[in-house]
């Protein structure tokens, strides 16, 4: 069996992991590590020991010849070789570098779940203003009281030198994403004999904390402005949803609104947040499941585990193809593997586990965030009895025009009844596109009566 690889982050990191203590912060007199042991986000510069791991290098800076904004990205990668899979069979060998929800995939799907493994390619990479900006991060950025917001930052990853898992948390919400974007996030819920409905989501995002030269004041607490609309089915269609997510949720949580077509009204939507489900997601996702987190940590005790080598799902470029349909992808249990890569990787491991006298449909979660971009790439979900309830996973690409390293695919499975659902199906639609002129005025309740009635 393989050695598990938990690294010796340093003794403060190892205190902090011990007590949950939010005492980090900045550390301006580090900020040479940058562009020495560190990469511009923080993570480790330098391959493993064993080679498996390669140096990063800068990731994509470039995309592949003949791509054009808009085009569905092809993969830099397609000349790679599987170097080996696990399955059914062997995962026992590979078992320390494995998540608790993969173990328990290999073990509900025995003949048809399979994980192939690639050459690891670091090809995360975000603009050099991001970059820029999250050296000046971690010189002033502090947490907000009880780890619920980040103050004196902007644009760029707040904590370069994270040492707790609230820094860690804000690290992915903070991803570099552009200041406005539009996407489809299509998704299904198939039963368990895989038949399922299209469910078209078109979505808009205006991330105010990315917008060149801001201040929080500027923004008024205002992390980003979102909006949802259901295109289809028919019965879901002209269903809308609006969310203003702010930057420090003690001080304001998150707001929303939603509009029913039927009813042709905008109403506030105070359970928009937590373990409430998702839209159109037949209950196997909670709104907090969102980008794989999102929303409010202030339910559950965080704890940094600490950092290991897994083999977790990374630049799944061909499942992100025009030609691949959602038949192709759809099958009873689970999205086919044959269309997804897996490679090895550094991830922070994050313990949550809910708080006394606190409600949620989790016990506890156990999150995996890969070093390079801080995107959380797998989540383990336990329910109220302890036992191990979801895996959750996200298939993400190098968007090359952002660029940003972000999902392509997620998929969430229930490994209790046999389903799942599963979001991003832009096959046949437009791709995420990014750096779209988007305005606030766009994102108010009035707004949402009027495009609602459109």
């Amino acid at each position: 069996m393989k050695t598990l690889k938990f690294f010796t982050l340093s003794i403060a990191i190892a205190a902090v992991a011990g007590t949950g203590s939010l005492q980090a912060g900045p550390k301006p007199d580090e900020i040479d590590r940058l562009s020495a042991d560190l990469t511009p986000m923080g993570s480790e510069r330098a391959g493993n020991a064993a080679g498996t791991i390669p140096e990063w290098t800068g990731g994509i800076t470039e995309p592949p010849a003949g791509y054009e904004p808009g085009d569905h990205h092809p993969d830099p990668f397609a000349s790679d070789q599987v170097l080996f899979r696990i399955d059914a069979s062997n995962y026992t060998e590979y078992s320390d570098q494995l998540s608790v929800g993969q173990k328990a995939m290999f073990e509900r799907y025995p003949d048809t779940y399979f994980m192939e493994v690639y050459p690891t390619r670091r090809s995360a990479s975000f603009p050099q203003r991001s970059l820029d900006m999250t050296i000046e991060n971690g010189k002033t950025a502090t947490l907000a009281d009880q780890g619920e917001g980040v103050l004196n930052a902007a644009e760029g990853f707040p904590f370069p030198f994270p040492e707790n898992a609230y820094e860690l948390m804000w690290n992915h919400k903070l991803k570099p994403k552009s200041v406005g974007g539009i996407r489809y996030n299509n998704q299904v819920a198939p039963t368990t004999d895989g038949a399922y409905s299209f469910v078209k989501i078109r979505e808009e995002l205006l991330g105010l904390y990315y917008k060149e030269g801001v201040t929080v004041d500027e923004i008024d607490n205002i992390l980003l402005y979102f909006f949802q609309e259901v295109e289809a089915p028919a019965r879901l269609a002209g269903n809308i949803l609006l969310v203003h997510e702010t930057l420090n949720q003690i001080e304001q949580p998150r707001q929303a609104w939603i509009y029913n077509p039927g009813q042709r009204r905008v109403r506030r939507a105070p359970n928009v947040a937590y373990d409430n489900p998702g839209t159109a997601s037949d209950g196997l996702r909670t709104n907090d499941m969102t980008d794989m987190f999102n929303g409010a940590m202030d339910r559950f005790d965080w704890e940094l585990v600490g950092k290991r080598e897994m083999y977790v799902p990374y630049n799944s470029y061909k499942a992100h193809q025009a030609s691949v349909t959602t038949d192709d992808l759809v099958k009873p249990g689970h999205l086919d593997p044959s269309y997804f890569r897996y490679e090895l990787h550094r991830v922070w491991v994050i313990e949550a586990r809910l708080k006394d006298g606190m409600r949620h449909i989790n016990s506890r979660r156990t999150f995996y965030l890969d070093e390079d971009s801080y995107q959380i790439l797998l989540v383990d979900h336990y329910d109220n009895r302890g036992e191990l309830w979801r895996a959750s996973e996200a298939h993400c690409i190098n968007y090359y025009d952002m660029p940003t390293f972000w999902s392509t695919f997620e998929a969430h499975y229930d490994l209790q009844s046999g389903r799942y659902l599963a979001q991003g199906f832009d096959n046949q639609d437009p791709v995420n596109t990014f750096n779209r002129e988007l305005s606030p005025g766009q994102f108010t309740p009035q707004a949402l009566r009027t495009r609602g009635r459109r």
